[in-house]
């Protein structure tokens, strides 16, 4: 599981991230012409690719599970919780109607499998067992939802189950969704991709018959590079979905909301990710590792400090436009020795000749000791006399 949430604000995006796109074309209306919404981003700066009423208030049926995930995916990065943390299944829990695995009261299942089933399945009484192992009640859970939706500044959405249930009062919009589902990615990374990209697996394979688990994302299997993300059905709702592909790094999120029926559905959003592919072109401007800059320091037991990029910073930008930097700078945090391996010391800010910027963390790399006080006397001494 990734480590580190970065704070999501759909309006600053492009000035913190380490990838960007750069300008929007006039989009094809016949695009997602069944969906009652769409809106489509590249991942890693939230730009806009496409949109069809993307502010429009629809139902997300299970597509709401990705909010749920995200906090439990909190409550894993916080030691809340852990995978192999055994939850005692609620009556409450057991009873969820729709998608399920069965689960009886009183059951014992380890969180991964719990997450599995909610993931793979879409399974609501796994989601509400996580949610009353998280919150100690679904009430509280749905809060915690409602909480960080304002975080995230979700402008159209509420929820009122961890599920995704029917409730006339239980809403999102395909865009808000869509930033949804950049939140869960950046906190779950390649743990929650690997489970989402899982096409078929079991639980409960300790019992005389184990339980399959089958995906309800049929993308797995229909357009390459796609690892999730999450599906919905109710009949207020229709067919919805969030789905993300990834190609050469990079990677775009499609939600389509309120489809005729899954294979409308799916064919419009292989429509979308083709679009986008398209559309789109990556440049790697500096590779994970790479040195960066060298600082000296006087009260250290290393004269010198070499900066590195922590994570590639590509660029992401329509075919056929000429981007290039213009300027960069370093910005040093104002961080005590000592420094760890890895430990972030410093942002680089990167000016683009067409204004826009983009900043990513420089790490020390290697460990940073402060002087002892043998070595300031001996320093010192060096001084005087040499």
């Amino acid at each position: 599981m990734k480590r580190k949430l970065l704070m999501i604000c759909m309006c600053m995006l492009l000035a913190a991230t380490v990838s960007s796109i750069h300008a929007q074309e006039e989009v094809d209306t016949e695009y997602a012409k069944n969906a009652q919404s769409a809106y489509v981003m590249e991942y890693s700066s939230g730009t806009l690719v496409f949109e069809k009423n993307g502010d429009e208030r629809l139902y997300p049926a299970s597509m709401t599970k990705m909010m749920s995930l995200i906090l439990v995916y909190e409550a894993l990065d916080s030691k809340k919780i852990e995978l192999s943390d055994m939850v005692s299944v609620s009556a409450y829990a057991a009873s969820m109607g729709g998608s399920q695995i069965f689960l009886e009261p009183g059951e014992q299942m380890i969180v991964e499998d719990l997450l599995k089933s909610s993931c793979i399945a879409s399974a609501n009484d796994a989601i509400v067992a996580l949610s009353e192992l998280v919150a100690g009640s679904e009430e509280k859970f749905v809060m915690m939802m409602n909480d960080k939706a304002k975080k995230l500044k979700l402008e159209n959405t509420h929820f009122m189950n961890a599920t995704g249930l029917h409730n006339e009062n239980h809403y999102s919009s395909a865009k808000d969704m869509a930033y949804i589902a950049q939140a869960l990615i950046e906190i779950g990374g390649d743990d929650l991709l690997e489970i989402t990209s899982t096409y078929e697996d079991y639980i409960r394979e300790d019992e005389e018959e184990s339980f399959w688990l089958v995906n309800t994302n049929k993308l797995l299997k229909q357009y390459e590079g796609v690892d999730g993300l999450k599906t919905g059905y109710t009949g207020e709702a229709q067919s919805c979905i969030a789905t993300t592909a990834k190609k050469d790094n990079m990677r775009f999120i499609v939600v389509v909301m309120k489809e005729p029926d899954a294979n409308t559905r799916n064919a419009e959003v292989i429509e979308l990710l083709d679009y986008s592919f398209s559309l789109y072109e990556q440049v790697l401007l500096y590779q994970a590792g790479k040195v960066i800059d060298t600082k000296t320091l006087n009260d250290a037991k290393q004269e010198n400090i070499e900066l590195c990029i922590e994570e590639d910073v590509n660029l992401v930008y329509l075919k056929g436009q000429e981007v290039q930097v213009k300027e960069q700078e370093i910005k040093w945090l104002d961080k005590e020795l000592p420094y760890e391996e890895g430990e972030t010391l410093a942002t680089l800010e990167i000016i683009l000749n067409d204004g826009t910027m983009i900043e990513t963390d420089l790490v020390s790399n290697e460990e940073v000791l402060p002087l002892s006080f043998f070595d300031i006397v001996l320093k010192s001494a060096q001084f005087v006399f040499f």
